[in-house]
């Protein structure tokens, strides 16, 4: 539990129940929590949103369908709670780009002219040749990103609607990053957060846009406006947005209007300030008695993210950053990470010949595939530690480019071991190999970062991945650094 949820608890002695609903907006789904003033998940729901992809490297989603999506799962977690008890809405979401006309209105981001389809994600890798020219320009505002743009971000996906979509151009009236565009579906208001402008646009805590970058990149008609398409008023994570909920949006989620709706957080963010700041006082762990510059939250989900931070500023060769306040008001932070992690791995394990086997097994176990997999892995390692089992089997895992440390989207993956053999052994073998080349990612992360100053001693991971004991023990033996698992175990949406 964080430090706040302490100080919330002594409050709520004096007080009625108060609850607070938070809504995450993941890859593949929507969940919404009911959190009491204790900081108690007493409800949860999750509902999945459609994703499509028309073509290798294109993925795209409807900002409709996850509105949809956040009101049924928010309905479902208020019903049966006095309205007058709720006090205020986060959004967390992927840093997917969303696009509106100037009616608010979804553009299509493809050429089919699908409009619903208005939401590039986060995971779409299309605009290679954009990110190419913009890293090209060595501009200053690079320094901020490790010295090189990712495609994951949203300047050279407007640069490619620009170049590729020219009537959605013309008629795109705002451009929001998918949690900006949903405190903006809730209040009315276009204010976006600190976390997402300075994480995914450029955008600097100091000095906010840059003029002379959108201009070097071809993008000057975002200066010409003011930057009211991607944000003229910026707020910091938390702060009230507007006057709260609007009748609309009200009716929508089920929850009452005009209650507080706070400025948005990227979701890996939101996991990374749901455990950084946690309690671990008689745990004997290294970072009892040191600062939380001395941790990294990893958020572990369809991607990975390694959230650290620091009292000054650290410029870390290939990892994100360093972003001021972006995440914990006051400090700086650098962001590593893996663009497919339990991507990754449903991708390696679904793919294999022996996946039906596994499917029908783990059925009649009445356990899940990963938990079945696990369980298999114990019978067949004998006498030998379960990480030995693959000393002849090794991965590398950037089978959709490598986002930290060595920032190389055109890397892809490859499996070097492999036999004949075609049963649940086999499977079970690359599933393990991938965990751990995934755990060796974070090594070299984590090693990036030390080496340009950072001082790490303890693991914080959240996530749905972090519910698989193989993932963590990986995490553990590889990195060499003790893991720590919130009590909270949505602690993204917590």
């Amino acid at each position: 539990m964080t430090w706040w949820a302490g100080l919330l608890r002594m409050h709520s002695k004096k007080t009625a129940v108060r609850y607070y609903v938070g809504i995450d907006v993941g890859s593949a789904s929507v969940r919404a929590a009911l959190v009491d003033g204790c900081g108690t998940v007493v409800a949860h729901a999750e509902q999945p949103i459609q994703i499509w992809e028309p073509q290798p490297d294109h993925y795209e989603q409807s900002s409709a369908d996850i509105w949809a999506a956040c009101c049924s799962v928010t309905k479902k977690v208020v019903c049966g709670v006095d309205a007058a008890q709720i006090r205020g809405v986060g959004f967390d979401a992927t840093c997917s780009l969303v696009v509106l006309d100037k009616q608010f209105q979804p553009l299509a981001v493809n050429c089919e002219g699908q409009n619903h389809r208005n939401v590039i994600m986060w995971m779409d890798h299309r605009a290679v040749s954009q990110v190419e020219l913009i890293n090209a320009t060595q501009h200053r505002v690079l320094n901020y990103v490790g010295g090189a743009m990712s495609v994951e971000m949203q300047p050279p996906k407007l640069l490619w609607i620009k170049e590729n979509l020219q009537e959605s151009w013309e008629k795109a009236g705002y451009f929001f990053d998918l949690p900006d565009f949903l405190s903006w579906k809730a209040t009315g208001v276009t204010a976006r957060s600190l976390c997402t402008v300075v994480c995914k646009w450029t955008y600097t805590s100091d000095k906010g846009w840059d003029d002379s970058f959108w201009k070097m990149i071809g993008l000057e008609c975002l200066v010409k406006d003011k930057y009211e398409k991607i944000g003229n008023h910026v707020l910091s994570p938390g702060e009230a947005v507007g006057k709260g909920l609007t009748p609309e949006a009200a009716k929508d989620l089920g929850l009452p209007e005009g209650i507080a709706v706070a400025a948005s957080l990227i979701d890996a963010h939101a996991g990374g300030l749901g455990v950084i700041g946690a309690d671990v006082k008689g745990h004997n762990l290294p970072c009892e008695n040191q600062p939380i510059t001395s941790r990294v939250a990893m958020i572990c989900g369809t991607s990975s993210c390694h959230m650290g931070v620091s009292e000054k500023p650290i410029f870390v060769p290939g990892v994100w950053g360093p972003y001021f306040s972006a995440m914990v008001p006051g400090l700086w932070l650098n962001e590593g990470g893996q663009s497919a992690t339990g991507k990754l791995i449903d991708h390696v394990v679904r793919g294999h010949v022996a996946f039906p086997e596994l499917q029908s097994k783990a059925a009649a176990s009445a356990h899940s595939i990963y938990t079945y997999l696990n369980s298999h892995l114990d019978l067949i390692k004998k006498s030998l530690p379960v990480g030995f089992l693959t000393v002849d089997l090794h991965v590398w895992p950037d089978f959709h480019g490598n986002r930290s440390p060595l920032t190389d989207l055109t890397l892809k993956g490859m499996v070097v071991g492999l036999t004949l053999s075609r049963g649940l052994d086999e499977l079970a073998l690359i599933y393990l190999a991938t965990i751990q080349a995934i755990a060796l990612g974070t090594r070299h992360i984590l090693e990036t970062m030390q080496a340009a100053g950072h001082d790490i001693n303890t693991l914080f991971l959240c996530g749905g991945l972090s519910k698989n004991p193989l993932f963590v023990q990986m995490h553990a033996d590889i990195t060499g650094k003790p893991v720590v698992l919130s009590k909270e175990v949505e602690s993204v949406l917590f």
